[in-house]
């Protein structure tokens, strides 16, 4: 049995980062189109964080009610042009490893909020999905085929180096061999 080539590989990776950007953008457009059922002061993001506030602890807890709530509106821009903008990067192949790490973000983000971290649930359902989806485009060079990587990474090629030529005038070289004494008893250290 052989392996598919290189090639094949690299272009299963590309029809993978394509989809994950599309769901991406899936996600983000809907938030920019209905604006208002997503936006504060009563859209979706306002009740998320609330219940995100009052079901969390610790650190994360104090983030959400300190930083989170009082800029509410910033947040919520940030989210969707995050999702957007990570959508593009990844369905156009440009800067895929940011786009990944954007999308990994982002969806540790919404797990937290969850508190998907201690349940099966939560690392079973479609946050989890798109967290291995994105951090996909993180660890392999997704983006080096069917996207604008691709012809980035062939810009940044160094140039082929050039080796001299051995000067005429050097000796040849001859392999000598040197017979060893053999070894009296036993080679190995005694414990």
């Amino acid at each position: 049995m052989t392996l598919p080539s290189p090639k094949t590989y690299a272009f299963w990776l590309a029809v993978l980062r394509i989809f994950t950007g599309a769901a991406w953008i899936v996600h983000g457009v809907g938030k920019f189109t209905q604006s208002a059922m997503y936006m504060p002061p009563n859209g979706f993001i306002v009740g998320f964080i609330a219940k995100a506030a009052t079901s969390t602890t610790g650190p994360y807890h104090q983030f959400l009610v300190n930083v989170v709530q009082p800029n509410i509106a910033i947040f919520a821009e940030l989210v969707r042009l995050g999702e957007v903008l990570t959508g593009c990067a990844l369905l156009l192949g440009v800067f895929t490893r940011l786009g990944g790490f954007v999308g990994v973000l982002l969806t540790l983000n919404y797990m937290a909020a969850k508190g998907a971290f201690g349940s099966a649930e939560g690392v079973a359902g479609i946050d989890a999905a798109m967290l291995a989806l994105s951090a996909i485009n993180i660890v392999l060079p997704t983006g080096r085929m069917l996207g604008i990587d691709a012809l980035l990474g062939r810009r940044r090629t160094a140039p082929p180096v050039i080796v001299a030529p051995a000067p005429v005038h050097a000796a040849p070289v001859h392999a000598e061999f040197v017979e060893e004494q053999p070894l009296e008893g036993p080679s190995a250290p005694k414990e």
